[in-house]
């Protein structure tokens, strides 16, 4: 599993505000991942709120509005599962996910938590969600990272001067 190594990013977060952003395909999965990104995020002491979108496309414009003025939170934990196909529909979906939330992040200068699963089966989703069982929690390991860089940023903006 690619979990070998992971740095314990655990943060007193605090005073923040966090959206959960989740896909709506394959249940099973999402779940878990949804539930290990709650737990993250209570554990760290932050608020948050759960949206549920149709699919993993949907979510860069949802964290978009979450992290805009408008929509006041400090991070956005995106989570999502797209498995391979038979057609390149695969491929085209998982870079649009991933540019658009980058660009999100980018543009709106916070953090949003990457737990978009692209795998070549159901049973990698399985096994990266944080069900009973599961070797990984991407849930978990997007949340934690989320929390993490909104405290970064703060730091390095606080001491820039």
């Amino acid at each position: 599993m690619s979990g070998a190594g992971a740095p314990d990013l655990t943060v007193d977060a605090t005073g923040l505000r966090v959206a959960i952003i989740a896909g709506s395909w394959h249940e099973e999965v999402m779940g878990s991942l949804v539930a290990g990104a709650e737990e993250t995020v209570a554990a760290s002491g932050a608020e948050h709120d759960v949206f549920r979108v149709a699919g993993a496309f949907e979510l860069p414009l949802a964290a978009q509005a979450a992290l805009s003025p408008e929509g006041g939170f400090d991070a956005a934990v995106c989570l999502g599962v797209i498995i391979r196909g038979g057609t390149p529909h695969f491929d085209y979906v998982c870079n649009a996910v991933t540019d658009g939330l980058t660009r999100v992040q980018l543009d709106a200068g916070k953090p949003v938590g990457f737990g978009v699963l692209t795998t070549d089966t159901e049973q990698q989703a399985l096994d990266r969600s944080g069900r009973p069982g599961a070797p990984e929690s991407k849930g978990r390991e997007a949340a934690e990272a989320a929390l993490h860089l909104a405290l970064a940023t703060r730091a390095i903006l606080g001491s820039a001067g």
